[in-house]
């Protein structure tokens, strides 16, 4: 049958209007970013902040109760091993109790005259009986008297040799303690200031006292430390730090230089404490200690760090950005971008890290992914790539 002319106008007319709605009524591509499955190295870090501290840290105090001399040292300065840091005055005695310790002294110097006098006593019954085992001991060998008077007479010269021994080491002990209770009482003795040495060569980290004041025993002065001997203190969940091994690198950021640092895990403490997380949780948190590999002049005692503990890397890895990756019913999964359409696929993952996961199966180097997916986005949907 031949069409007229008519109607192969309006054939033509009706295949151009459903042309024109099919291209209307499409839906247009979802706009996507997307990354790029790659191969390079890949670190599995725990990041966490930290502090420094000078790894032998000295803590003097005051050695007795008294006046501080103001200490002319500044926080910063070299000290040398032995050098005097500190003075105090010992507290100078009111008048009762200068009068008790009088007393004590007195009672003291009669103790000791009495000591003396017994060890003389002693010393003498010593000589004594080592005389008499000495014509025992002649006796015996001749034969005129028996063997239990020699034995007798020898018991007896170690009796008093002991006892002889005891009343030396009392006249001793009586001496000593007058002598303490002396210099309690004496003027110039007391007078005389009690100095603090450095017990290493360092520098002034912290002046706890610096003017003139009284103080007591044991009262903190000052810290003495090296500062180019620093050590690391990284805080981190005690659940994290079961991974974190002696001699793992750590990575050292956001100090204030330009450069990165690098060091190793010395230790890690083995017992956890409480801290408080800026949204109010108590958690359980351990103490990473890590020293660095080189020095940095410009880093001091208590400075604030951001570290990264490497706990797993790779050369090279297959990898795609985490952000791409998403759960579901048969574990992880991503879409790979296919000539504009974007394809739903499983992937089976290895190490991830803060920012990149390895992929061991599923996708292959150079494929795009979708970074970001959204609800919206489905299984062979038309994607369109954002610039």
């Amino acid at each position: 049958m031949i069409l007229s002319k008519t109607q192969r106008i309006i054939g033509l007319s009706v295949a151009i209007v459903a042309l024109i709605l099919f291209f209307v009524m499409r839906p247009s591509p979802l706009p996507v970013d997307c990354g790029v499955v790659k191969r390079g190295p890949l670190q599995v870090t725990l990041d966490g902040e930290g502090v420094t501290r000078v790894n032998d840290r000295f803590v003097l105090a005051a050695p007795v109760t008294g006046k501080l001399v103001r200490i002319a040292l500044e926080e910063g300065d070299v000290v040398k091993k032995g050098s005097v840091v500190a003075s105090v005055l010992p507290a100078e005695l009111d008048t009762r109790s200068y009068s008790e310790a009088s007393s004590r002294a007195g009672s003291a110097r009669a103790a000791l005259d009495e000591a003396v006098a017994r060890q003389r006593r002693e010393q003498l019954s010593l000589d004594q009986t080592e005389r008499r085992l000495a014509r025992y001991q002649n006796l015996y060998r001749e034969g005129a008297v028996p063997k239990e008077s020699y034995e007798l007479a020898e018991t007896e010269a170690n009796i008093a040799k002991k006892e002889a021994d005891q009343a030396r080491s009392g006249v001793e002990a009586a001496r000593f303690n007058l002598a303490a209770l002396q210099a309690t009482v004496d003027r110039q003795v007391g007078g005389k200031a009690v100095t603090v040495h450095s017990p290493v060569d360092g520098r002034v980290l912290k002046i706890h006292e610096k003017s003139e004041r009284l103080i007591t025993a044991g009262a903190p002065l000052l810290d003495i430390g090296d500062p180019s001997a620093i050590e690391l203190v990284i805080d981190v969940l005690s659940s994290d730090a079961i991974m974190v091994k002696q001699g793992s690198r750590v990575l050292v950021t956001n100090w204030g230089g330009d450069k990165q640092l690098q060091g190793v895990v010395k230790t890690v403490v083995p017992a956890a404490f409480n801290k408080v997380s800026a949204l109010g949780i108590e958690e359980k948190r351990v103490n990473i200690v890590a020293v660095l590999g080189a020095n940095e002049p410009l880093l001091g005692d208590n400075f604030r760090v951001q570290a990264s503990i490497v706990l797993r890397e790779a050369r090279s890895a297959l990898q795609v950005p985490v952000s791409s990756l998403f759960r579901g019913k048969s574990g992880w999964h991503l879409f790979v971008i296919e000539n504009g359409t974007a394809i739903n696929r499983s992937v089976t993952l290895g190490m991830r890290g803060t920012w990149q996961a390895e992929v061991l199966a599923g996708v292959s180097e150079g494929q795009r992914v979708v970074v970001h997916p959204s609800n919206e986005l489905k299984d062979g949907m038309a994607v369109h790539v954002q610039e």
